[in-house]
This record gives C-alpha cells, sequence and structure tokens, in this order.
C-alpha cells in the first residue's frame, strides 16, 4: 500500500512540474508563432527543445530523486526525443498547415497529451528506472550510472 501511495504522489509530483512545462511550451509556442512568425512546426520544435530541459531538471530532483548519472540520464532522454521530435514535427507540419487544416494550438495540446503520457512511462521506467528514489544515499553520492 505504501509503494502505491508513492507511485501516486509521484504521479502527482509528474503531472505538476510537465503542467509548468506545458505552460512554457505553450507560452514560447505562442511567442515563436505570433512574434517571431514561425510555421507551427519550428514553433513547436523550438518550444519542445525548452520544455524538455526545464521539465526534465524538475522531475530527475524532485520526482524521481535520481541519483544516477546526469550526462548518461539526459542521453536516455535524448534517445525518447529522437523518435518522438522527428515524429511530432512531422505530424505538426502535415496537420497544422497554414490554410488551417487543424487549429495549430490543438495539434500542440494533443501533441503534448501524447507527450506527457510516453515521457513518464519512460523516464520512470527506464531513464530514472532502478535509480529513482536515490538522492541523498550515501552510496550513490558518486553519481553512478
Amino acid at each position: 500500500m505504501a509503494d502505491r501511495k508513492k507511485e501516486l504522489l509521484r504521479a502527482i509530483k509528474y503531472t505538476l512540474f510537465s503542467a509548468s512545462a506545458g505552460l512554457i511550451q505553450i507560452g514560447s509556442f505562442s511567442l515563436f508563432s505570433e512574434v517571431f512568425h514561425l510555421v507551427a512546426w519550428q514553433s513547436h520544435l523550438f518550444s519542445l527543445i525548452l520544455s524538455v530541459l526545464w521539465n526534465f531538471t524538475l522531475n530527475r530532483n524532485f520526482t524521481f530523486h535520481a541519483a544516477n548519472n546526469i550526462p548518461i540520464a539526459m542521453l536516455k532522454l535524448f534517445a525518447f526525443y529522437l523518435v518522438f521530435t522527428p515524429l511530432s514535427t512531422w505530424w505538426t507540419s502535415v496537420l497544422a498547415k497554414p490554410d488551417g487544416f487543424i487549429n495549430a494550438y490543438i495539434v500542440e495540446a494533443l501533441t503534448m497529451l501524447i507527450n506527457f503520457v510516453l515521457e513518464y512511462l519512460y523516464m520512470r521506467y527506464f531513464v530514472f528506472g532502478k535509480h529513482t528514489d536515490t538522492q541523498g544515499h550515501p552510496k550513490n553520492e558518486g553519481g553512478e550510472s
């Protein structure tokens, strides 16, 4: 039962930090789209990068409490985005055309929702996995991988 509570709390923290990353993503998407007049896929790509950096940092420290090697953890997350970014950039370019097939903000919101679920599972079980809840433990202070 304690493990269930811990995982529920972890999921809630992840949701809240991801919401803050979502605000960064949609805010920067709006900035790139409305102020700099970039096309939807470019706005998506730049805003995604900002959001991922923010989300990784907060969730590593406060949600997963992971003491694993930061460069290795970032490389693992980078591998996720090697797949997700081209796919999401492609479907954004297809669905959010300037002629208005689907509103770019709707596409961005749906993409963010898909990313939220997939990234949580990926981070929980692959990026941090066995290193979850190891921050502050003496044997992990050396930043094991």
